[in-house]
């Protein structure tokens, strides 16, 4: 997991495994507070990079990696707000995911956002 910043937001990009793409893909989306699934949340074919806006959507602080009670996911450490390892809402006050910002691929491994 690395953060970066874009228009003076923390943005975070994750590596994610075979594995950990595949238990995302599992869970029922009537399991989560702001349905997604998880293939709405990455770019096709690339789907082992996930890129969000590191800002909980309760009150704008910043989450924390593997902070959570979501194995790789983010914990928020002001308010409580949990999110899984595709930045999906699973529980506290924060009312939607982690927002994904506009981005594309230029090559296989560089990324422009906005």
């Amino acid at each position: 997991v690395v953060t970066i910043k874009w228009r003076g937001q923390p943005i975070f990009v994750r590596y994610r495994t075979p594995e950990d793409i595949k238990d995302m893909q599992a869970v029922p989306l009537g399991d989560l507070k702001d349905p997604a699934p998880d293939s709405d949340r990455v770019k096709k074919g690339h789907e082992k990079y996930l890129v969000m806006i590191g800002i909980c959507t309760h009150l704008g602080c910043i989450p924390l990696f593997n902070a959570g009670s979501f194995k790789d996911g983010w914990g928020c450490p002001c308010h409580g707000s949990q999110y899984d390892a595709a930045g999906r809402i699973r529980s506290g006050p924060a009312p939607l995911n982690l927002v994904i910002p506009p981005y594309k691929y230029t090559s296989d491994t560089k990324i422009t956002i906005g």
